[in-house]
């Protein structure tokens, strides 16, 4: 039996609306959210539009989005969750069920465990394991927490795919973080392979190479895919990366491969290519290296 409760989610940027809108698609009755950034000039206004596409009522503050949803879905980004987590803690009872599903590390997620268990609500730790866009609301979802299997009871008559890996929180998010070490590290090795081989006009011959030592693979395709997400997404991810390096010293682990991830997905922010291509990156990434190559003389 599908639940009627509304739901609540604590920033509505790409994630929540992707989320938002295929829950509410799939006949969640009611969707509100809160979002920090609604009045900020710009991103306020993409903000409001996603609401509007949704059917989402934005609302005010966290108190009343508190007031108004048991169920609550935080999707701010890996720096911001702390805060979120602060600024929604003193409206929270035991009624409320706050799940955190932003890429942080296990330790981070304690910490959020604390303050949102202080008032006497429930926590549930998720870790989004796949592109948001690419599947909606069933994108796959592991989750940890005494209370997991809650979120489960409630979100899966709307198609969620959500597993309960552990009744500890920190399992979910350190599958998680380790993931993000080849998925983005691979992001920025692809983006920095095409832009050195494109200079010395190798590229081609590069990933025909690639194709044939790992067969079944379109590396030039995979390439365009990749470094569009760093010229959309690379502040996010670096940002990620940053969780990384530190859920790996957590376990006496040098971050080497994590921390230059970091530093080459951050590059990929500051290019600022994005607003260049119409806020969609180009699905060939010879599109994006040539801008690049332009801008810097080659």
């Amino acid at each position: 039996m599908v639940n009627n409760s509304p739901i609540g989610f604590i920033g509505f940027g790409e994630a929540g609306f992707s989320l938002g809108s295929g829950l509410r698609d799939a006949g969640a009755p009611r969707i509100f959210a809160y979002d920090i950034n609604a009045n900020t000039p710009g991103l306020g206004e993409k903000i409001r539009q996603r609401a509007l596409v949704s059917g989402t009522t934005l609302l005010d503050s966290p108190e009343n989005l508190a007031r108004s949803c048991c169920t609550l879905l935080c999707t701010v980004t890996a720096n911001a969750a702390v805060e979120a987590a602060e600024q929604t803690a003193p409206f929270l009872e035991p009624r409320h069920l706050y799940t955190d599903l932003n890429s942080v590390s296990p330790a981070i997620k304690r910490v959020i465990d604390a303050i949102v268990t202080s008032g006497g609500a429930r926590f549930v730790e998720a870790a989004i394991m796949s592109p948001v866009p690419r599947h909606g609301h069933r994108v796959p979802i592991s989750l940890g927490g005494a209370h997991a299997q809650t979120l489960v009871d409630l979100m899966t008559p709307y198609g969620m795919r959500l597993d309960v890996i552990s009744d500890q929180v920190g399992a979910a998010s350190a599958t998680k973080m380790c993931r993000s070490i080849m998925v983005k590290g691979l992001e920025a090795l692809l983006f920095e392979c095409a832009l050195a081989a494109s200079r010395y006009g190798a590229d081609e011959r590069v990933f025909a190479s690639l194709d044939e030592t790992f067969p079944g693979i379109d590396w030039s395709k995979l390439a365009g895919y990749t470094i569009g997400r760093v010229i959309e997404h690379g502040e996010r991810r670096a940002r990620e990366m940053e969780e990384v390096a530190e859920t790996l010293r957590a376990v006496g682990i040098e971050p080497m491969m994590a921390e230059a991830t970091s530093r080459r997905q951050e590059w990929g922010a500051r290019l600022n290519l994005l607003d260049h291509f119409g806020g969609t990156p180009p699905e060939d990434y010879r599109v994006v290296v040539q801008v690049i190559n332009e801008r810097s003389g080659y």
